[in-house]
Parts: structure tokens; sequence; C-alpha cells
């Protein structure tokens, strides 16, 4: 039995180019939550329908007309869903294939991984239009280079997939056509993994990029001793030292205290 399930979330909304509109980051935070408990799920995709990964957000939300009010609202979503990509112990990868400019290149910055097709191209085009994007900066600028980003921001030049590539906002650049084949070999790759070992390490990674570098190591050391003490940890040592395959538990029992 092949204890893996594979979410596949697609924003769809090609008419308005998968605007992040605050319908749509609600829809995208109700997907990322549903069943998350469930045993078997091992990776979430995040893809899109049409030529446009995501144009960002909806601009008609974030006129004088709506108020400050609804676009405090807007952000506040946003950042939630960018949040929880990172917080859930599940993998999460963008699989993109097309524009993701402004907030939709925020979403492929969050994503854990991020694969794209060689005519993608990414964007913060805000500041053309009088709107500094300094929310999709936050992700971005812990994506990539520091000056790479604020060419991006000052800008608003769109990067190749290639450029995003050499980068880091995204994880490989792969002829259209094997775009899901590709995507989906990495999620096969961590579903041969054990659940709670891959949870406990995107949870530790997270956490000790926001530290400086001996706090880090001191977390990152008490999460190898924690890892350790997981059955599936043992059983990971044991199966190489036997030369064979594991056979994970995928769940948090320990071996020992």
């Amino acid at each position: 039995v092949v204890f893996c399930f594979c979410r596949s979330i697609i924003l769809n909304n090609p008419k308005k180019r998968n605007a992040l509109s605050l319908a749509m980051l609600n829809s995208l935070q109700t997907d990322i939550l549903h069943e998350l408990e469930r045993e078997d799920l091992r990776v979430i995709i995040i893809s899109a329908e049409g030529p446009v990964f995501s144009s960002g957000h909806d601009l008609k939300e974030l006129t004088s007309t709506q108020g400050r009010e609804h676009h405090s609202k807007v952000f506040e979503a946003c950042a939630q869903v960018m949040n929880l990509i990172q917080d859930i112990p599940v993998p999460v990868i963008a699989m993109v294939n097309g524009m993701a400019t402004a907030a939709g290149c925020q979403l492929v910055a969050s994503c854990d991984i991020a694969v794209a097709s060689e005519k993608s191209m990414f964007a913060t085009p805000g500041v053309n239009i009088g709107l500094f994007c300094s929310t999709p900066a936050v992700a971005i600028g812990r994506a990539v280079p520091r000056k790479v980003a604020l060419e991006m921001l000052f800008t608003g030049a769109p990067i190749s997939a290639q450029d995003a590539l050499l980068h880091g906002l995204v994880s490989k650049v792969v002829p259209e056509e094997r775009l899901e084949e590709e995507t989906l070999k990495i999620a096969q790759k961590i579903c041969d993994t054990s659940k709670p070992v891959v949870s406990l390490g995107k949870a530790m990674f997270y956490r000790q990029m926001a530290e400086g570098r001996n706090t880090a190591y001191s977390m990152a050391s008490q999460a190898m001793v924690d890892n350790l003490a997981l059955k599936d940890g043992q059983e990971g040592i044991k199966s190489f030292i036997e030369k064979r395959q594991p056979v994970w538990t995928h769940t948090t029992d320990k071996a020992h205290k």
C-alpha cells in the first residue's frame, strides 16, 4: 500500500488572470486546510488554469470606494495564506506555467518548492501603478538575493524562468510539456519518505532560518535529537545499515525517550 495522497489545488479564474481576490484567498486557505490531518496527505501542489499563474491582487478591491478597512482585510488574508503554506506540516509545491506577478509572485516565493515551465515569467510591477509590492517583498526578499529583489521591486521589470532559477525564486525549470511529470516526480520522492520526519524538518527549517547562526544550530541540533527518538528515525538508520528499503510507520511513535 502506498501511503501517499497528493492534493491538487488549481487557481481557476483565468478570465480574471487568477487574481488573488479576497474570495480567492479565502478559498485557497480553505483548500489548504481541507483534511490537513488526513494521515496519507503528503504533498499539496498549487497550479493554475490559463496563461497566467496569478496576476496578484484584484485591483478593483483596492480602490478608495472599498475603503481602508477592506484593504486591511485583503492584505491580512493574503499574509495568512502565505504564512499558512510555510506553517503546515505538509510540503507545498507551486507548479507554474505562465506569468506570476505581484502577490502571484509572492505565492510562488512562499511555496516550499516551485517548478516552472520555460515560458513562465515573474514580476513585481506594483511600482508602475503607484502601489509598491511591499507584501510580496517579504516572501521574495527571503527567496532571492537582496539586490535582485530590489531591482524587481523598483523597476517592475519581469524576469525569465531561467533568471528566477538562477536567483533561487524557483527550484526547477522544465519544458512546458514536462511540467506536470517533473512536479509529480518531486511529489513522489517526498511520498517515499517518512511523513513525521518531513514535518519535523519543514517546521525546523523555517524556524531556524529566522534566527541567528548560533541559535539556529542549537535549535536544529535539538530537532535532530528529537528526530532520532522517532521510530522512523531509527528505522531509517537500521535499514541503511542492513542495506534494505526502510519500512516507515508514518507515525510520531517513539523508539526511545
